[in-house]
């Protein structure tokens, strides 16, 4: 049986995910920034895998965060940098500095780089 390009293309991301989690592991002192996109949303946590626990977390997807677009957000990756910059914002909150960048097996292009770039320009360290 043939394989769908859409299934092939999610199994060499699940594949690439398993791969980038045999070595980036979250601590309490340096928690895992974890992204997420889907073809209409983009949402991020940030985890501490040793207790088990999302210390904090944004997403296009909430109703607080569609009341704060403005007319110049209306690209997707737009989107993506205003929650990157979110993200940031909500870390320091919680005094986290530092943490280790887990792009879940997506490439690091487009959203998921413009949503990097805006939690860097926030002020996270990765």
């Amino acid at each position: 049986m043939e394989l769908k390009n859409a299934q092939r293309r999610m199994e060499a991301r699940l594949a690439r995910k398993k791969r980038i989690r045999k070595v980036v592991n979250g601590t309490a002192e340096r928690p895992r920034l974890v992204v997420f996109r889907s073809a209409r949303h983009i949402e991020v946590q940030v985890i501490d895998d040793v207790a088990g626990h999302t210390l904090v977390a944004a997403t296009s997807a909430a109703k607080t965060f569609a009341g704060t677009l403005t007319e110049d957000a209306k690209s997707k990756k737009d989107i993506a940098k205003k929650v990157g910059a979110l993200i940031a914002t909500r870390c320091k909150d919680k005094g986290i500095e530092t943490v280790v960048f887990d792009r879940n097996g997506f490439l690091y292009h487009g959203r998921v780089a413009a949503l990097a770039d805006a939690a860097r320009e926030g002020g996270l360290k990765f």
